[in-house]
């Protein structure tokens, strides 16, 4: 039976071609005005001109109506920054952060709450909050009712967060509760004020929980134990010092006036008369504050507005504010009051001291009587060489002056300056000595641009000669060159040694507050809440530290990022843009347990997502995510139906032949899960409407398949889900439309059958490059390439044309039922199935190992060395054993080896590198490494058939770095560790090679890898070309 469909492909000219059809009423569906058909990557041949002129009407037809289909798709989706049109796309990847939907105005809302769900403590406590209903009972206060209501609203956020299936969710339950808290629901709020707000309500709602009001009670408060401290106001009045406790939460600090986050402390803390280490001036007044106890989570509030009295409005303070990742809270607590009170006044006598160095400095390089004042030290050279310079031959002006008066003047200038030089000595000063001669240039400490009368004006060889004294005798040249030089070294003398002495003195001042016994109580940057815009609006995002990964994540409303401490600096110091910090929360570096995540009682692992969450809560997730994939689904039937419910106005409609009767078969169901799986394609679907213009060779053949295949099928309304392979089944059934109705379905088959063959075929002659591999766009063309037989290849293709996807009008429906009854004639003599089934499992792996390659090179350009590694050594094992079977079963090892090296010596230098340390558990970190990575890959290395030379000189290189070690004079417990796996590196024959399995991968739809492999392809530099086979 497949003998019937199989021919030969056939020469280029022959083959039944469809002539124009003026009689063509069909429906189009205006879905097809969104697919963006370039990114589809499928080779046919080159369109003929019939075909051409399919495209050109149909496109002509579609184009009134492309603007209102997009405007109305875009209407219903796509109104929040960031949100995708398609549902699709709301979908979590992975364990990736979770953003929050801003639903008017409530980026505040978004930056606040993301700051304090990344606090695991935080979470715990609003997680695991609870009430008993003997508690609930006495709850009759519309306030305790509203926190109680607030803080379950809270809670089911904070689930949603942590096991949603949502790529971002929505707040609006209790961004509601507290907007009834404000003045207007529409005004966008201050982070201050919700913070003040949000912690007040917590406050309450925790304090419900204690059953008790007292003072101690409240003290027993987990919100006010972990963000309220108390600090110490001290007044000096009539000689008497006054005291009292104060209780503090966020901590407000002016901007104005000041540099760095210290500075704001001190001129917060100490209203009285201080000195700051940056400030030219002291503040003056009577009082002073002292931390007493510091909260676990330290807040600054920075005020960064101000009211503007002429113009009658608050303005925004754009100065730039500079704040560390770590600050050291010694020098603020009240303990260390008398020594830091003894250390301001170091600071007061050193900052006058280098106030009086700085002026004699000025005095050197800004010297002169008149309103023009220059250094002296070159002053005094410009005079040398005005001495020095020979007079020429032109006769001397009249009025020409004696050398005898310029010594005389010269002289007299010099000793002022001199004496000037003997005033501005500091006590004790010594002699100076005299060593540059009249050529020496001035000293390069000197950067201050100055005008040189004598020297910046050179004259061109034309031009008159420098001045020159008209008469000198050897006597009088002489004893000014010995004066010049000597006062010109002691003028560099003291400039040189004021120098020093300033920098002394700031380094003096800069390290004041820097030794160990004032770094005991560190304070780690947690999140940094960003304001742009001015005072009367703007928007609010929030970075926000990922303690577990060591990164800095950006969170604005639903889009989530990673993010550098550089992006940080540049939105959130001020002072370049409207963007600025407004809020810093700090954590205490000395407690661990404020970031560390939920462990497991009985085995002590992290718990993952769900496993975090309360039973109820957790039910409460999985139902939420429930109904979020039937959202999904609903949205694809929905999308489905939408030609049928907003039919194509007249003027872009085209006439099809009859619509599909009642008797046809239902709405088609992809059978496969890479056809359900939406792609990248998807994303974006609306602002992708794109309808090329047909000319003569205007389309590639890439583009014209795509577009074809969605013209000539308008009924296609789950073209989302189709893949390219379908794609060319519905093109080449099109093509076979003239025989189908001229000779009936069976023929019909034949000739859609023998078009997508020698589509196929071609489409495997293509040449292979690292950017892209032909192989991976079907099952036939890796059929072809590696010689198949040939009914290997023609019931792969047969089964094609099979799919329940073809069920969209009469002629498909027909061809399909042809095809079936075609597939069932087979016998089970007339194939072989295992070898059938060895074929597509081949494939299966041939796609698998390029799905660990691309995950490999994509997690090692973003620096997650260990698992590249380990996606690398499966893509290198799996490799390896088709192509045992083949030259083109699989890919070439190079690519894969090459950066499987690179891997390798990154992981062996890290292990060493926490070896190195001494540290437990960074010795223990780097036996794991040793132990779970470069082990386990060295002995995969080292195998007889897959062993190159390059592979060997890395794993000689691994060895003689951990032979080193033994001539090195290590620990007992390094020595024993060294001694545990240094044999494994050594002789890796000793054991089976046991590789870690990757986690899973994602899909391989064979267009996504397209895309995937030309993407990562591009963006590799710096190595060598690869081809692959």
């Amino acid at each position: 039976a497949v003998g019937l469909l199989t021919t030969q492909p056939p020469e280029e000219g022959q083959g039944t071609e469809d002539p124009p059809d003026t009689d063509v009423n069909r429906e189009f569906s205006s879905i097809w005005c969104l697919m963006n058909t370039t990114q589809v990557k499928l080779s046919i041949r080159p369109l003929s001109t019939v075909d051409k002129w399919h495209v050109l009407m149909c496109s002509r037809a579609l184009e009134a109506s492309v603007e209102d289909s997009a405007a109305r798709v875009k209407r219903k989706r796509c109104e929040a920054q960031g949100e995708s049109c398609s549902p699709a796309d709301w979908i979590r990847k992975e364990e990736w952060p979770v953003g929050i939907r801003n639903v008017g105005n409530t980026c505040w809302f978004s930056a606040v709450i993301q700051s304090l769900f990344h606090l695991p403590v935080f979470r715990r406590l609003v997680l695991n909050y609870c009430l008993s209903e003997r508690i609930l009972e006495k709850c009759k206060s519309h306030s305790d009712k509203r926190n109680i209501a607030f803080m379950q609203e809270l809670r089911c956020l904070f689930a949603l967060m942590v096991g949603s299936t949502r790529r971002f969710v929505d707040p609006s339950a209790a961004v509601e509760l507290l907007r009834d808290a404000f003045r207007s629901s529409e005004a966008q709020q201050d982070v201050s004020e919700f913070t003040h707000k949000l912690l007040d309500w917590l406050e309450d709602a925790f304090q419900l929980a204690a059953n008790g009001n007292s003072p101690e009670d409240k003290k027993e408060n987990p919100m006010v134990q972990l963000f309220y401290g108390t600090f110490v106001a001290e007044r000096t009045h009539a000689g008497k010092t006054l005291s009292n406790i104060e209780q503090f939460g966020q901590y407000p600090l002016q901007v104005n006036g000041f540099n760095n986050l210290d500075e704001c402390l001190e001129g917060a803390m100490i209203e009285g008369e201080i000195e700051a280490l940056h400030l030219d001036q002291t503040i003056s007044s009577g009082s002073e504050r002292w931390f007493s106890k510091l909260p676990p989570v330290l807040t600054f509030e920075l005020s960064r507005f101000e009211f503007n009295q002429s113009l009658g409005r608050p303005e925004k303070i754009h100065k730039k504010l500079e704040f560390p990742q770590i600050i050291y809270m010694d020098r603020y607590l009240h303990k260390n009051n008398e020594q830091i009170h003894n250390r301001r006044e170091e600071v007061k006598r050193l900052k006058e001291q280098l106030i009086v160095l700085q002026q004699k400095l000025e005095c050197y390089r800004n010297y002169g009587s008149g309103p023009t004042k220059y250094p002296l030290a070159d002053m005094l050279q410009y005079v040398l060489e005005f001495a020095c310079t020979k007079p020429t031959s032109v006769s001397p002006p009249v009025y020409s002056t004696s050398i005898t008066v310029f010594t005389v003047f010269l002289l007299i200038s010099c000793f002022s300056s001199v004496g000037l030089l003997s005033q501005c000595q500091e006590p004790g000063d010594t002699g100076l000595s005299d060593s540059p001669t009249c050529q020496q240039q001035p000293p390069s400490g000197q950067r201050t641009p100055i005008f040189k009368p004598f020297t910046q004006c050179r004259a061109p060889m034309d031009t008159p000669p420098h001045p020159a004294p008209h008469s000198v005798t050897e006597e009088e040249l002489r004893f000014v060159k010995i004066c010049l030089q000597r006062w010109r070294s002691e003028v560099e003398i003291n400039m040189n040694e004021l120098k020093a002495s300033i920098d002394r003195v700031s380094q003096a001042l800069e390290g004041m507050y820097s030794d160990n016994s004032l770094c005991q109580v560190p304070y780690r940057l947690h999140a940094v809440l960003v304001h742009e815009g001015q005072a009367s609006a703007g928007h609010y995002w929030a970075y926000i530290y990922d303690h577990a990964n060591q990164r800095w994540m950006k969170y604005n409303d639903v889009i989530v990022s990673e993010s550098s401490w550089e992006e940080l600096v540049r939105d959130s110091y001020g002072g370049m843009t409207n963007a600025s910090a407004y809020c810093l929360m700090y954590i205490d570096d000395r407690l661990p347990h404020l970031i560390t995540e939920d462990t497991d009682d009985e085995t002590g692992q992290v718990m993952q997502a769900m496993d975090s969450l309360p039973p109820i809560l957790r039910q409460y997730v999985r139902e939420d995510n429930r109904w979020f994939q039937q959202e999904l689904k609903e949205w694809e039937d929905q999308f489905c139906q939408q030609p049928q419910e907003d039919p194509v106005s007249p003027t872009a409609a085209v006439t099809s032949t009859r619509a599909p009767s009642k008797d046809d078969p239902a709405e088609p169901v992809p059978q496969s899960g890479a056809a359900q799986e939406p792609t990248g394609e998807q994303e974006h679907v609306a602002q992708s409407v794109v309808i090329p213009a047909v000319e003569s060779g205007g389309w590639s053949g890439h583009e014209c398949m795509a577009g074809l295949a969605l013209i000539l099928c308008p009924s296609l309304v789950f073209k989302m889900m189709l893949t390219p392979a379908m794609q060319g089944i519905i093109m080449a059934i099109a093509k076979a439309r003239q025989v189908f109705d001229k000779d009936g379905p069976e023929a019909g088959l034949i000739k859609a059958f023998q078009e997508e063959y020698s589509r196929l075929f071609e489409l495997s002659q293509e040449e292979t490059t690292p950017q892209q591999d032909p192989r991976l766009h079907h099952a036939l063309v890796y059929f072809f390439q590696n010689q198949a037989p040939s009914r290997v290849i023609e019931r792969t293709l047969l089964e094609g044309f099979t799919d329940r996807n073809l069920s969209f009008d009469d002629r498909s429906i027909s061809i399909m039922r042809e095809a079936r009854t075609k597939l069932r004639l087979i016998k089970p003599e007339d194939m072989d199935m295992e070898e059938y089934m060895q074929w597509h499992d081949d494939y299966s792996l041939f796609r698998t190992v390029f799905v660990y390659l691309l995950t490999g090179l994509e997690q090692y350009q973003h620096g997650k060395v260990r698992e590249a590694l380990n996606y690398l050594n499966h893509a290198y094992k799996d490799n390896a054993m088709l192509l045992r079977r083949g030259e083109k079963r699989g890919m070439e090892q190079s690519l894969i080896a090459f950066y499987r090296r690179r891997c390798l010596k990154e992981m062996n230098d890290n292990a060493a590198t926490l070896f190195r340390s001494g540290e437990v558990s960074d010795v223990e970190e780097g036996m794991i490494i040793m132990n779970e990575a470069v082990i386990p890959c060295m002995h995969l290395m080292s195998r007889p058939d897959m062993v190159s030379q390059e592979d060997l000189d890395t794993m000689e290189a691994v060895r003689n770095h951990w032979c080193s070690y033994l001539g090195v004079d290590l620990d007992d417990s390094l020595q024993e560790k060294l001694g545990e796996f240094l044999p494994r590196v050594l002789d890796c024959s000793t054991e089976m090679v046991v590789l870690k399995d990757p986690p899973t991968v994602r899909s391989k739809v064979p267009h996504d890898l397209c895309s995937r492999l030309a993407a990562i392809m591009e963006s590799i530099t710096n190595t060598s070309v690869v081809a692959v086979k």
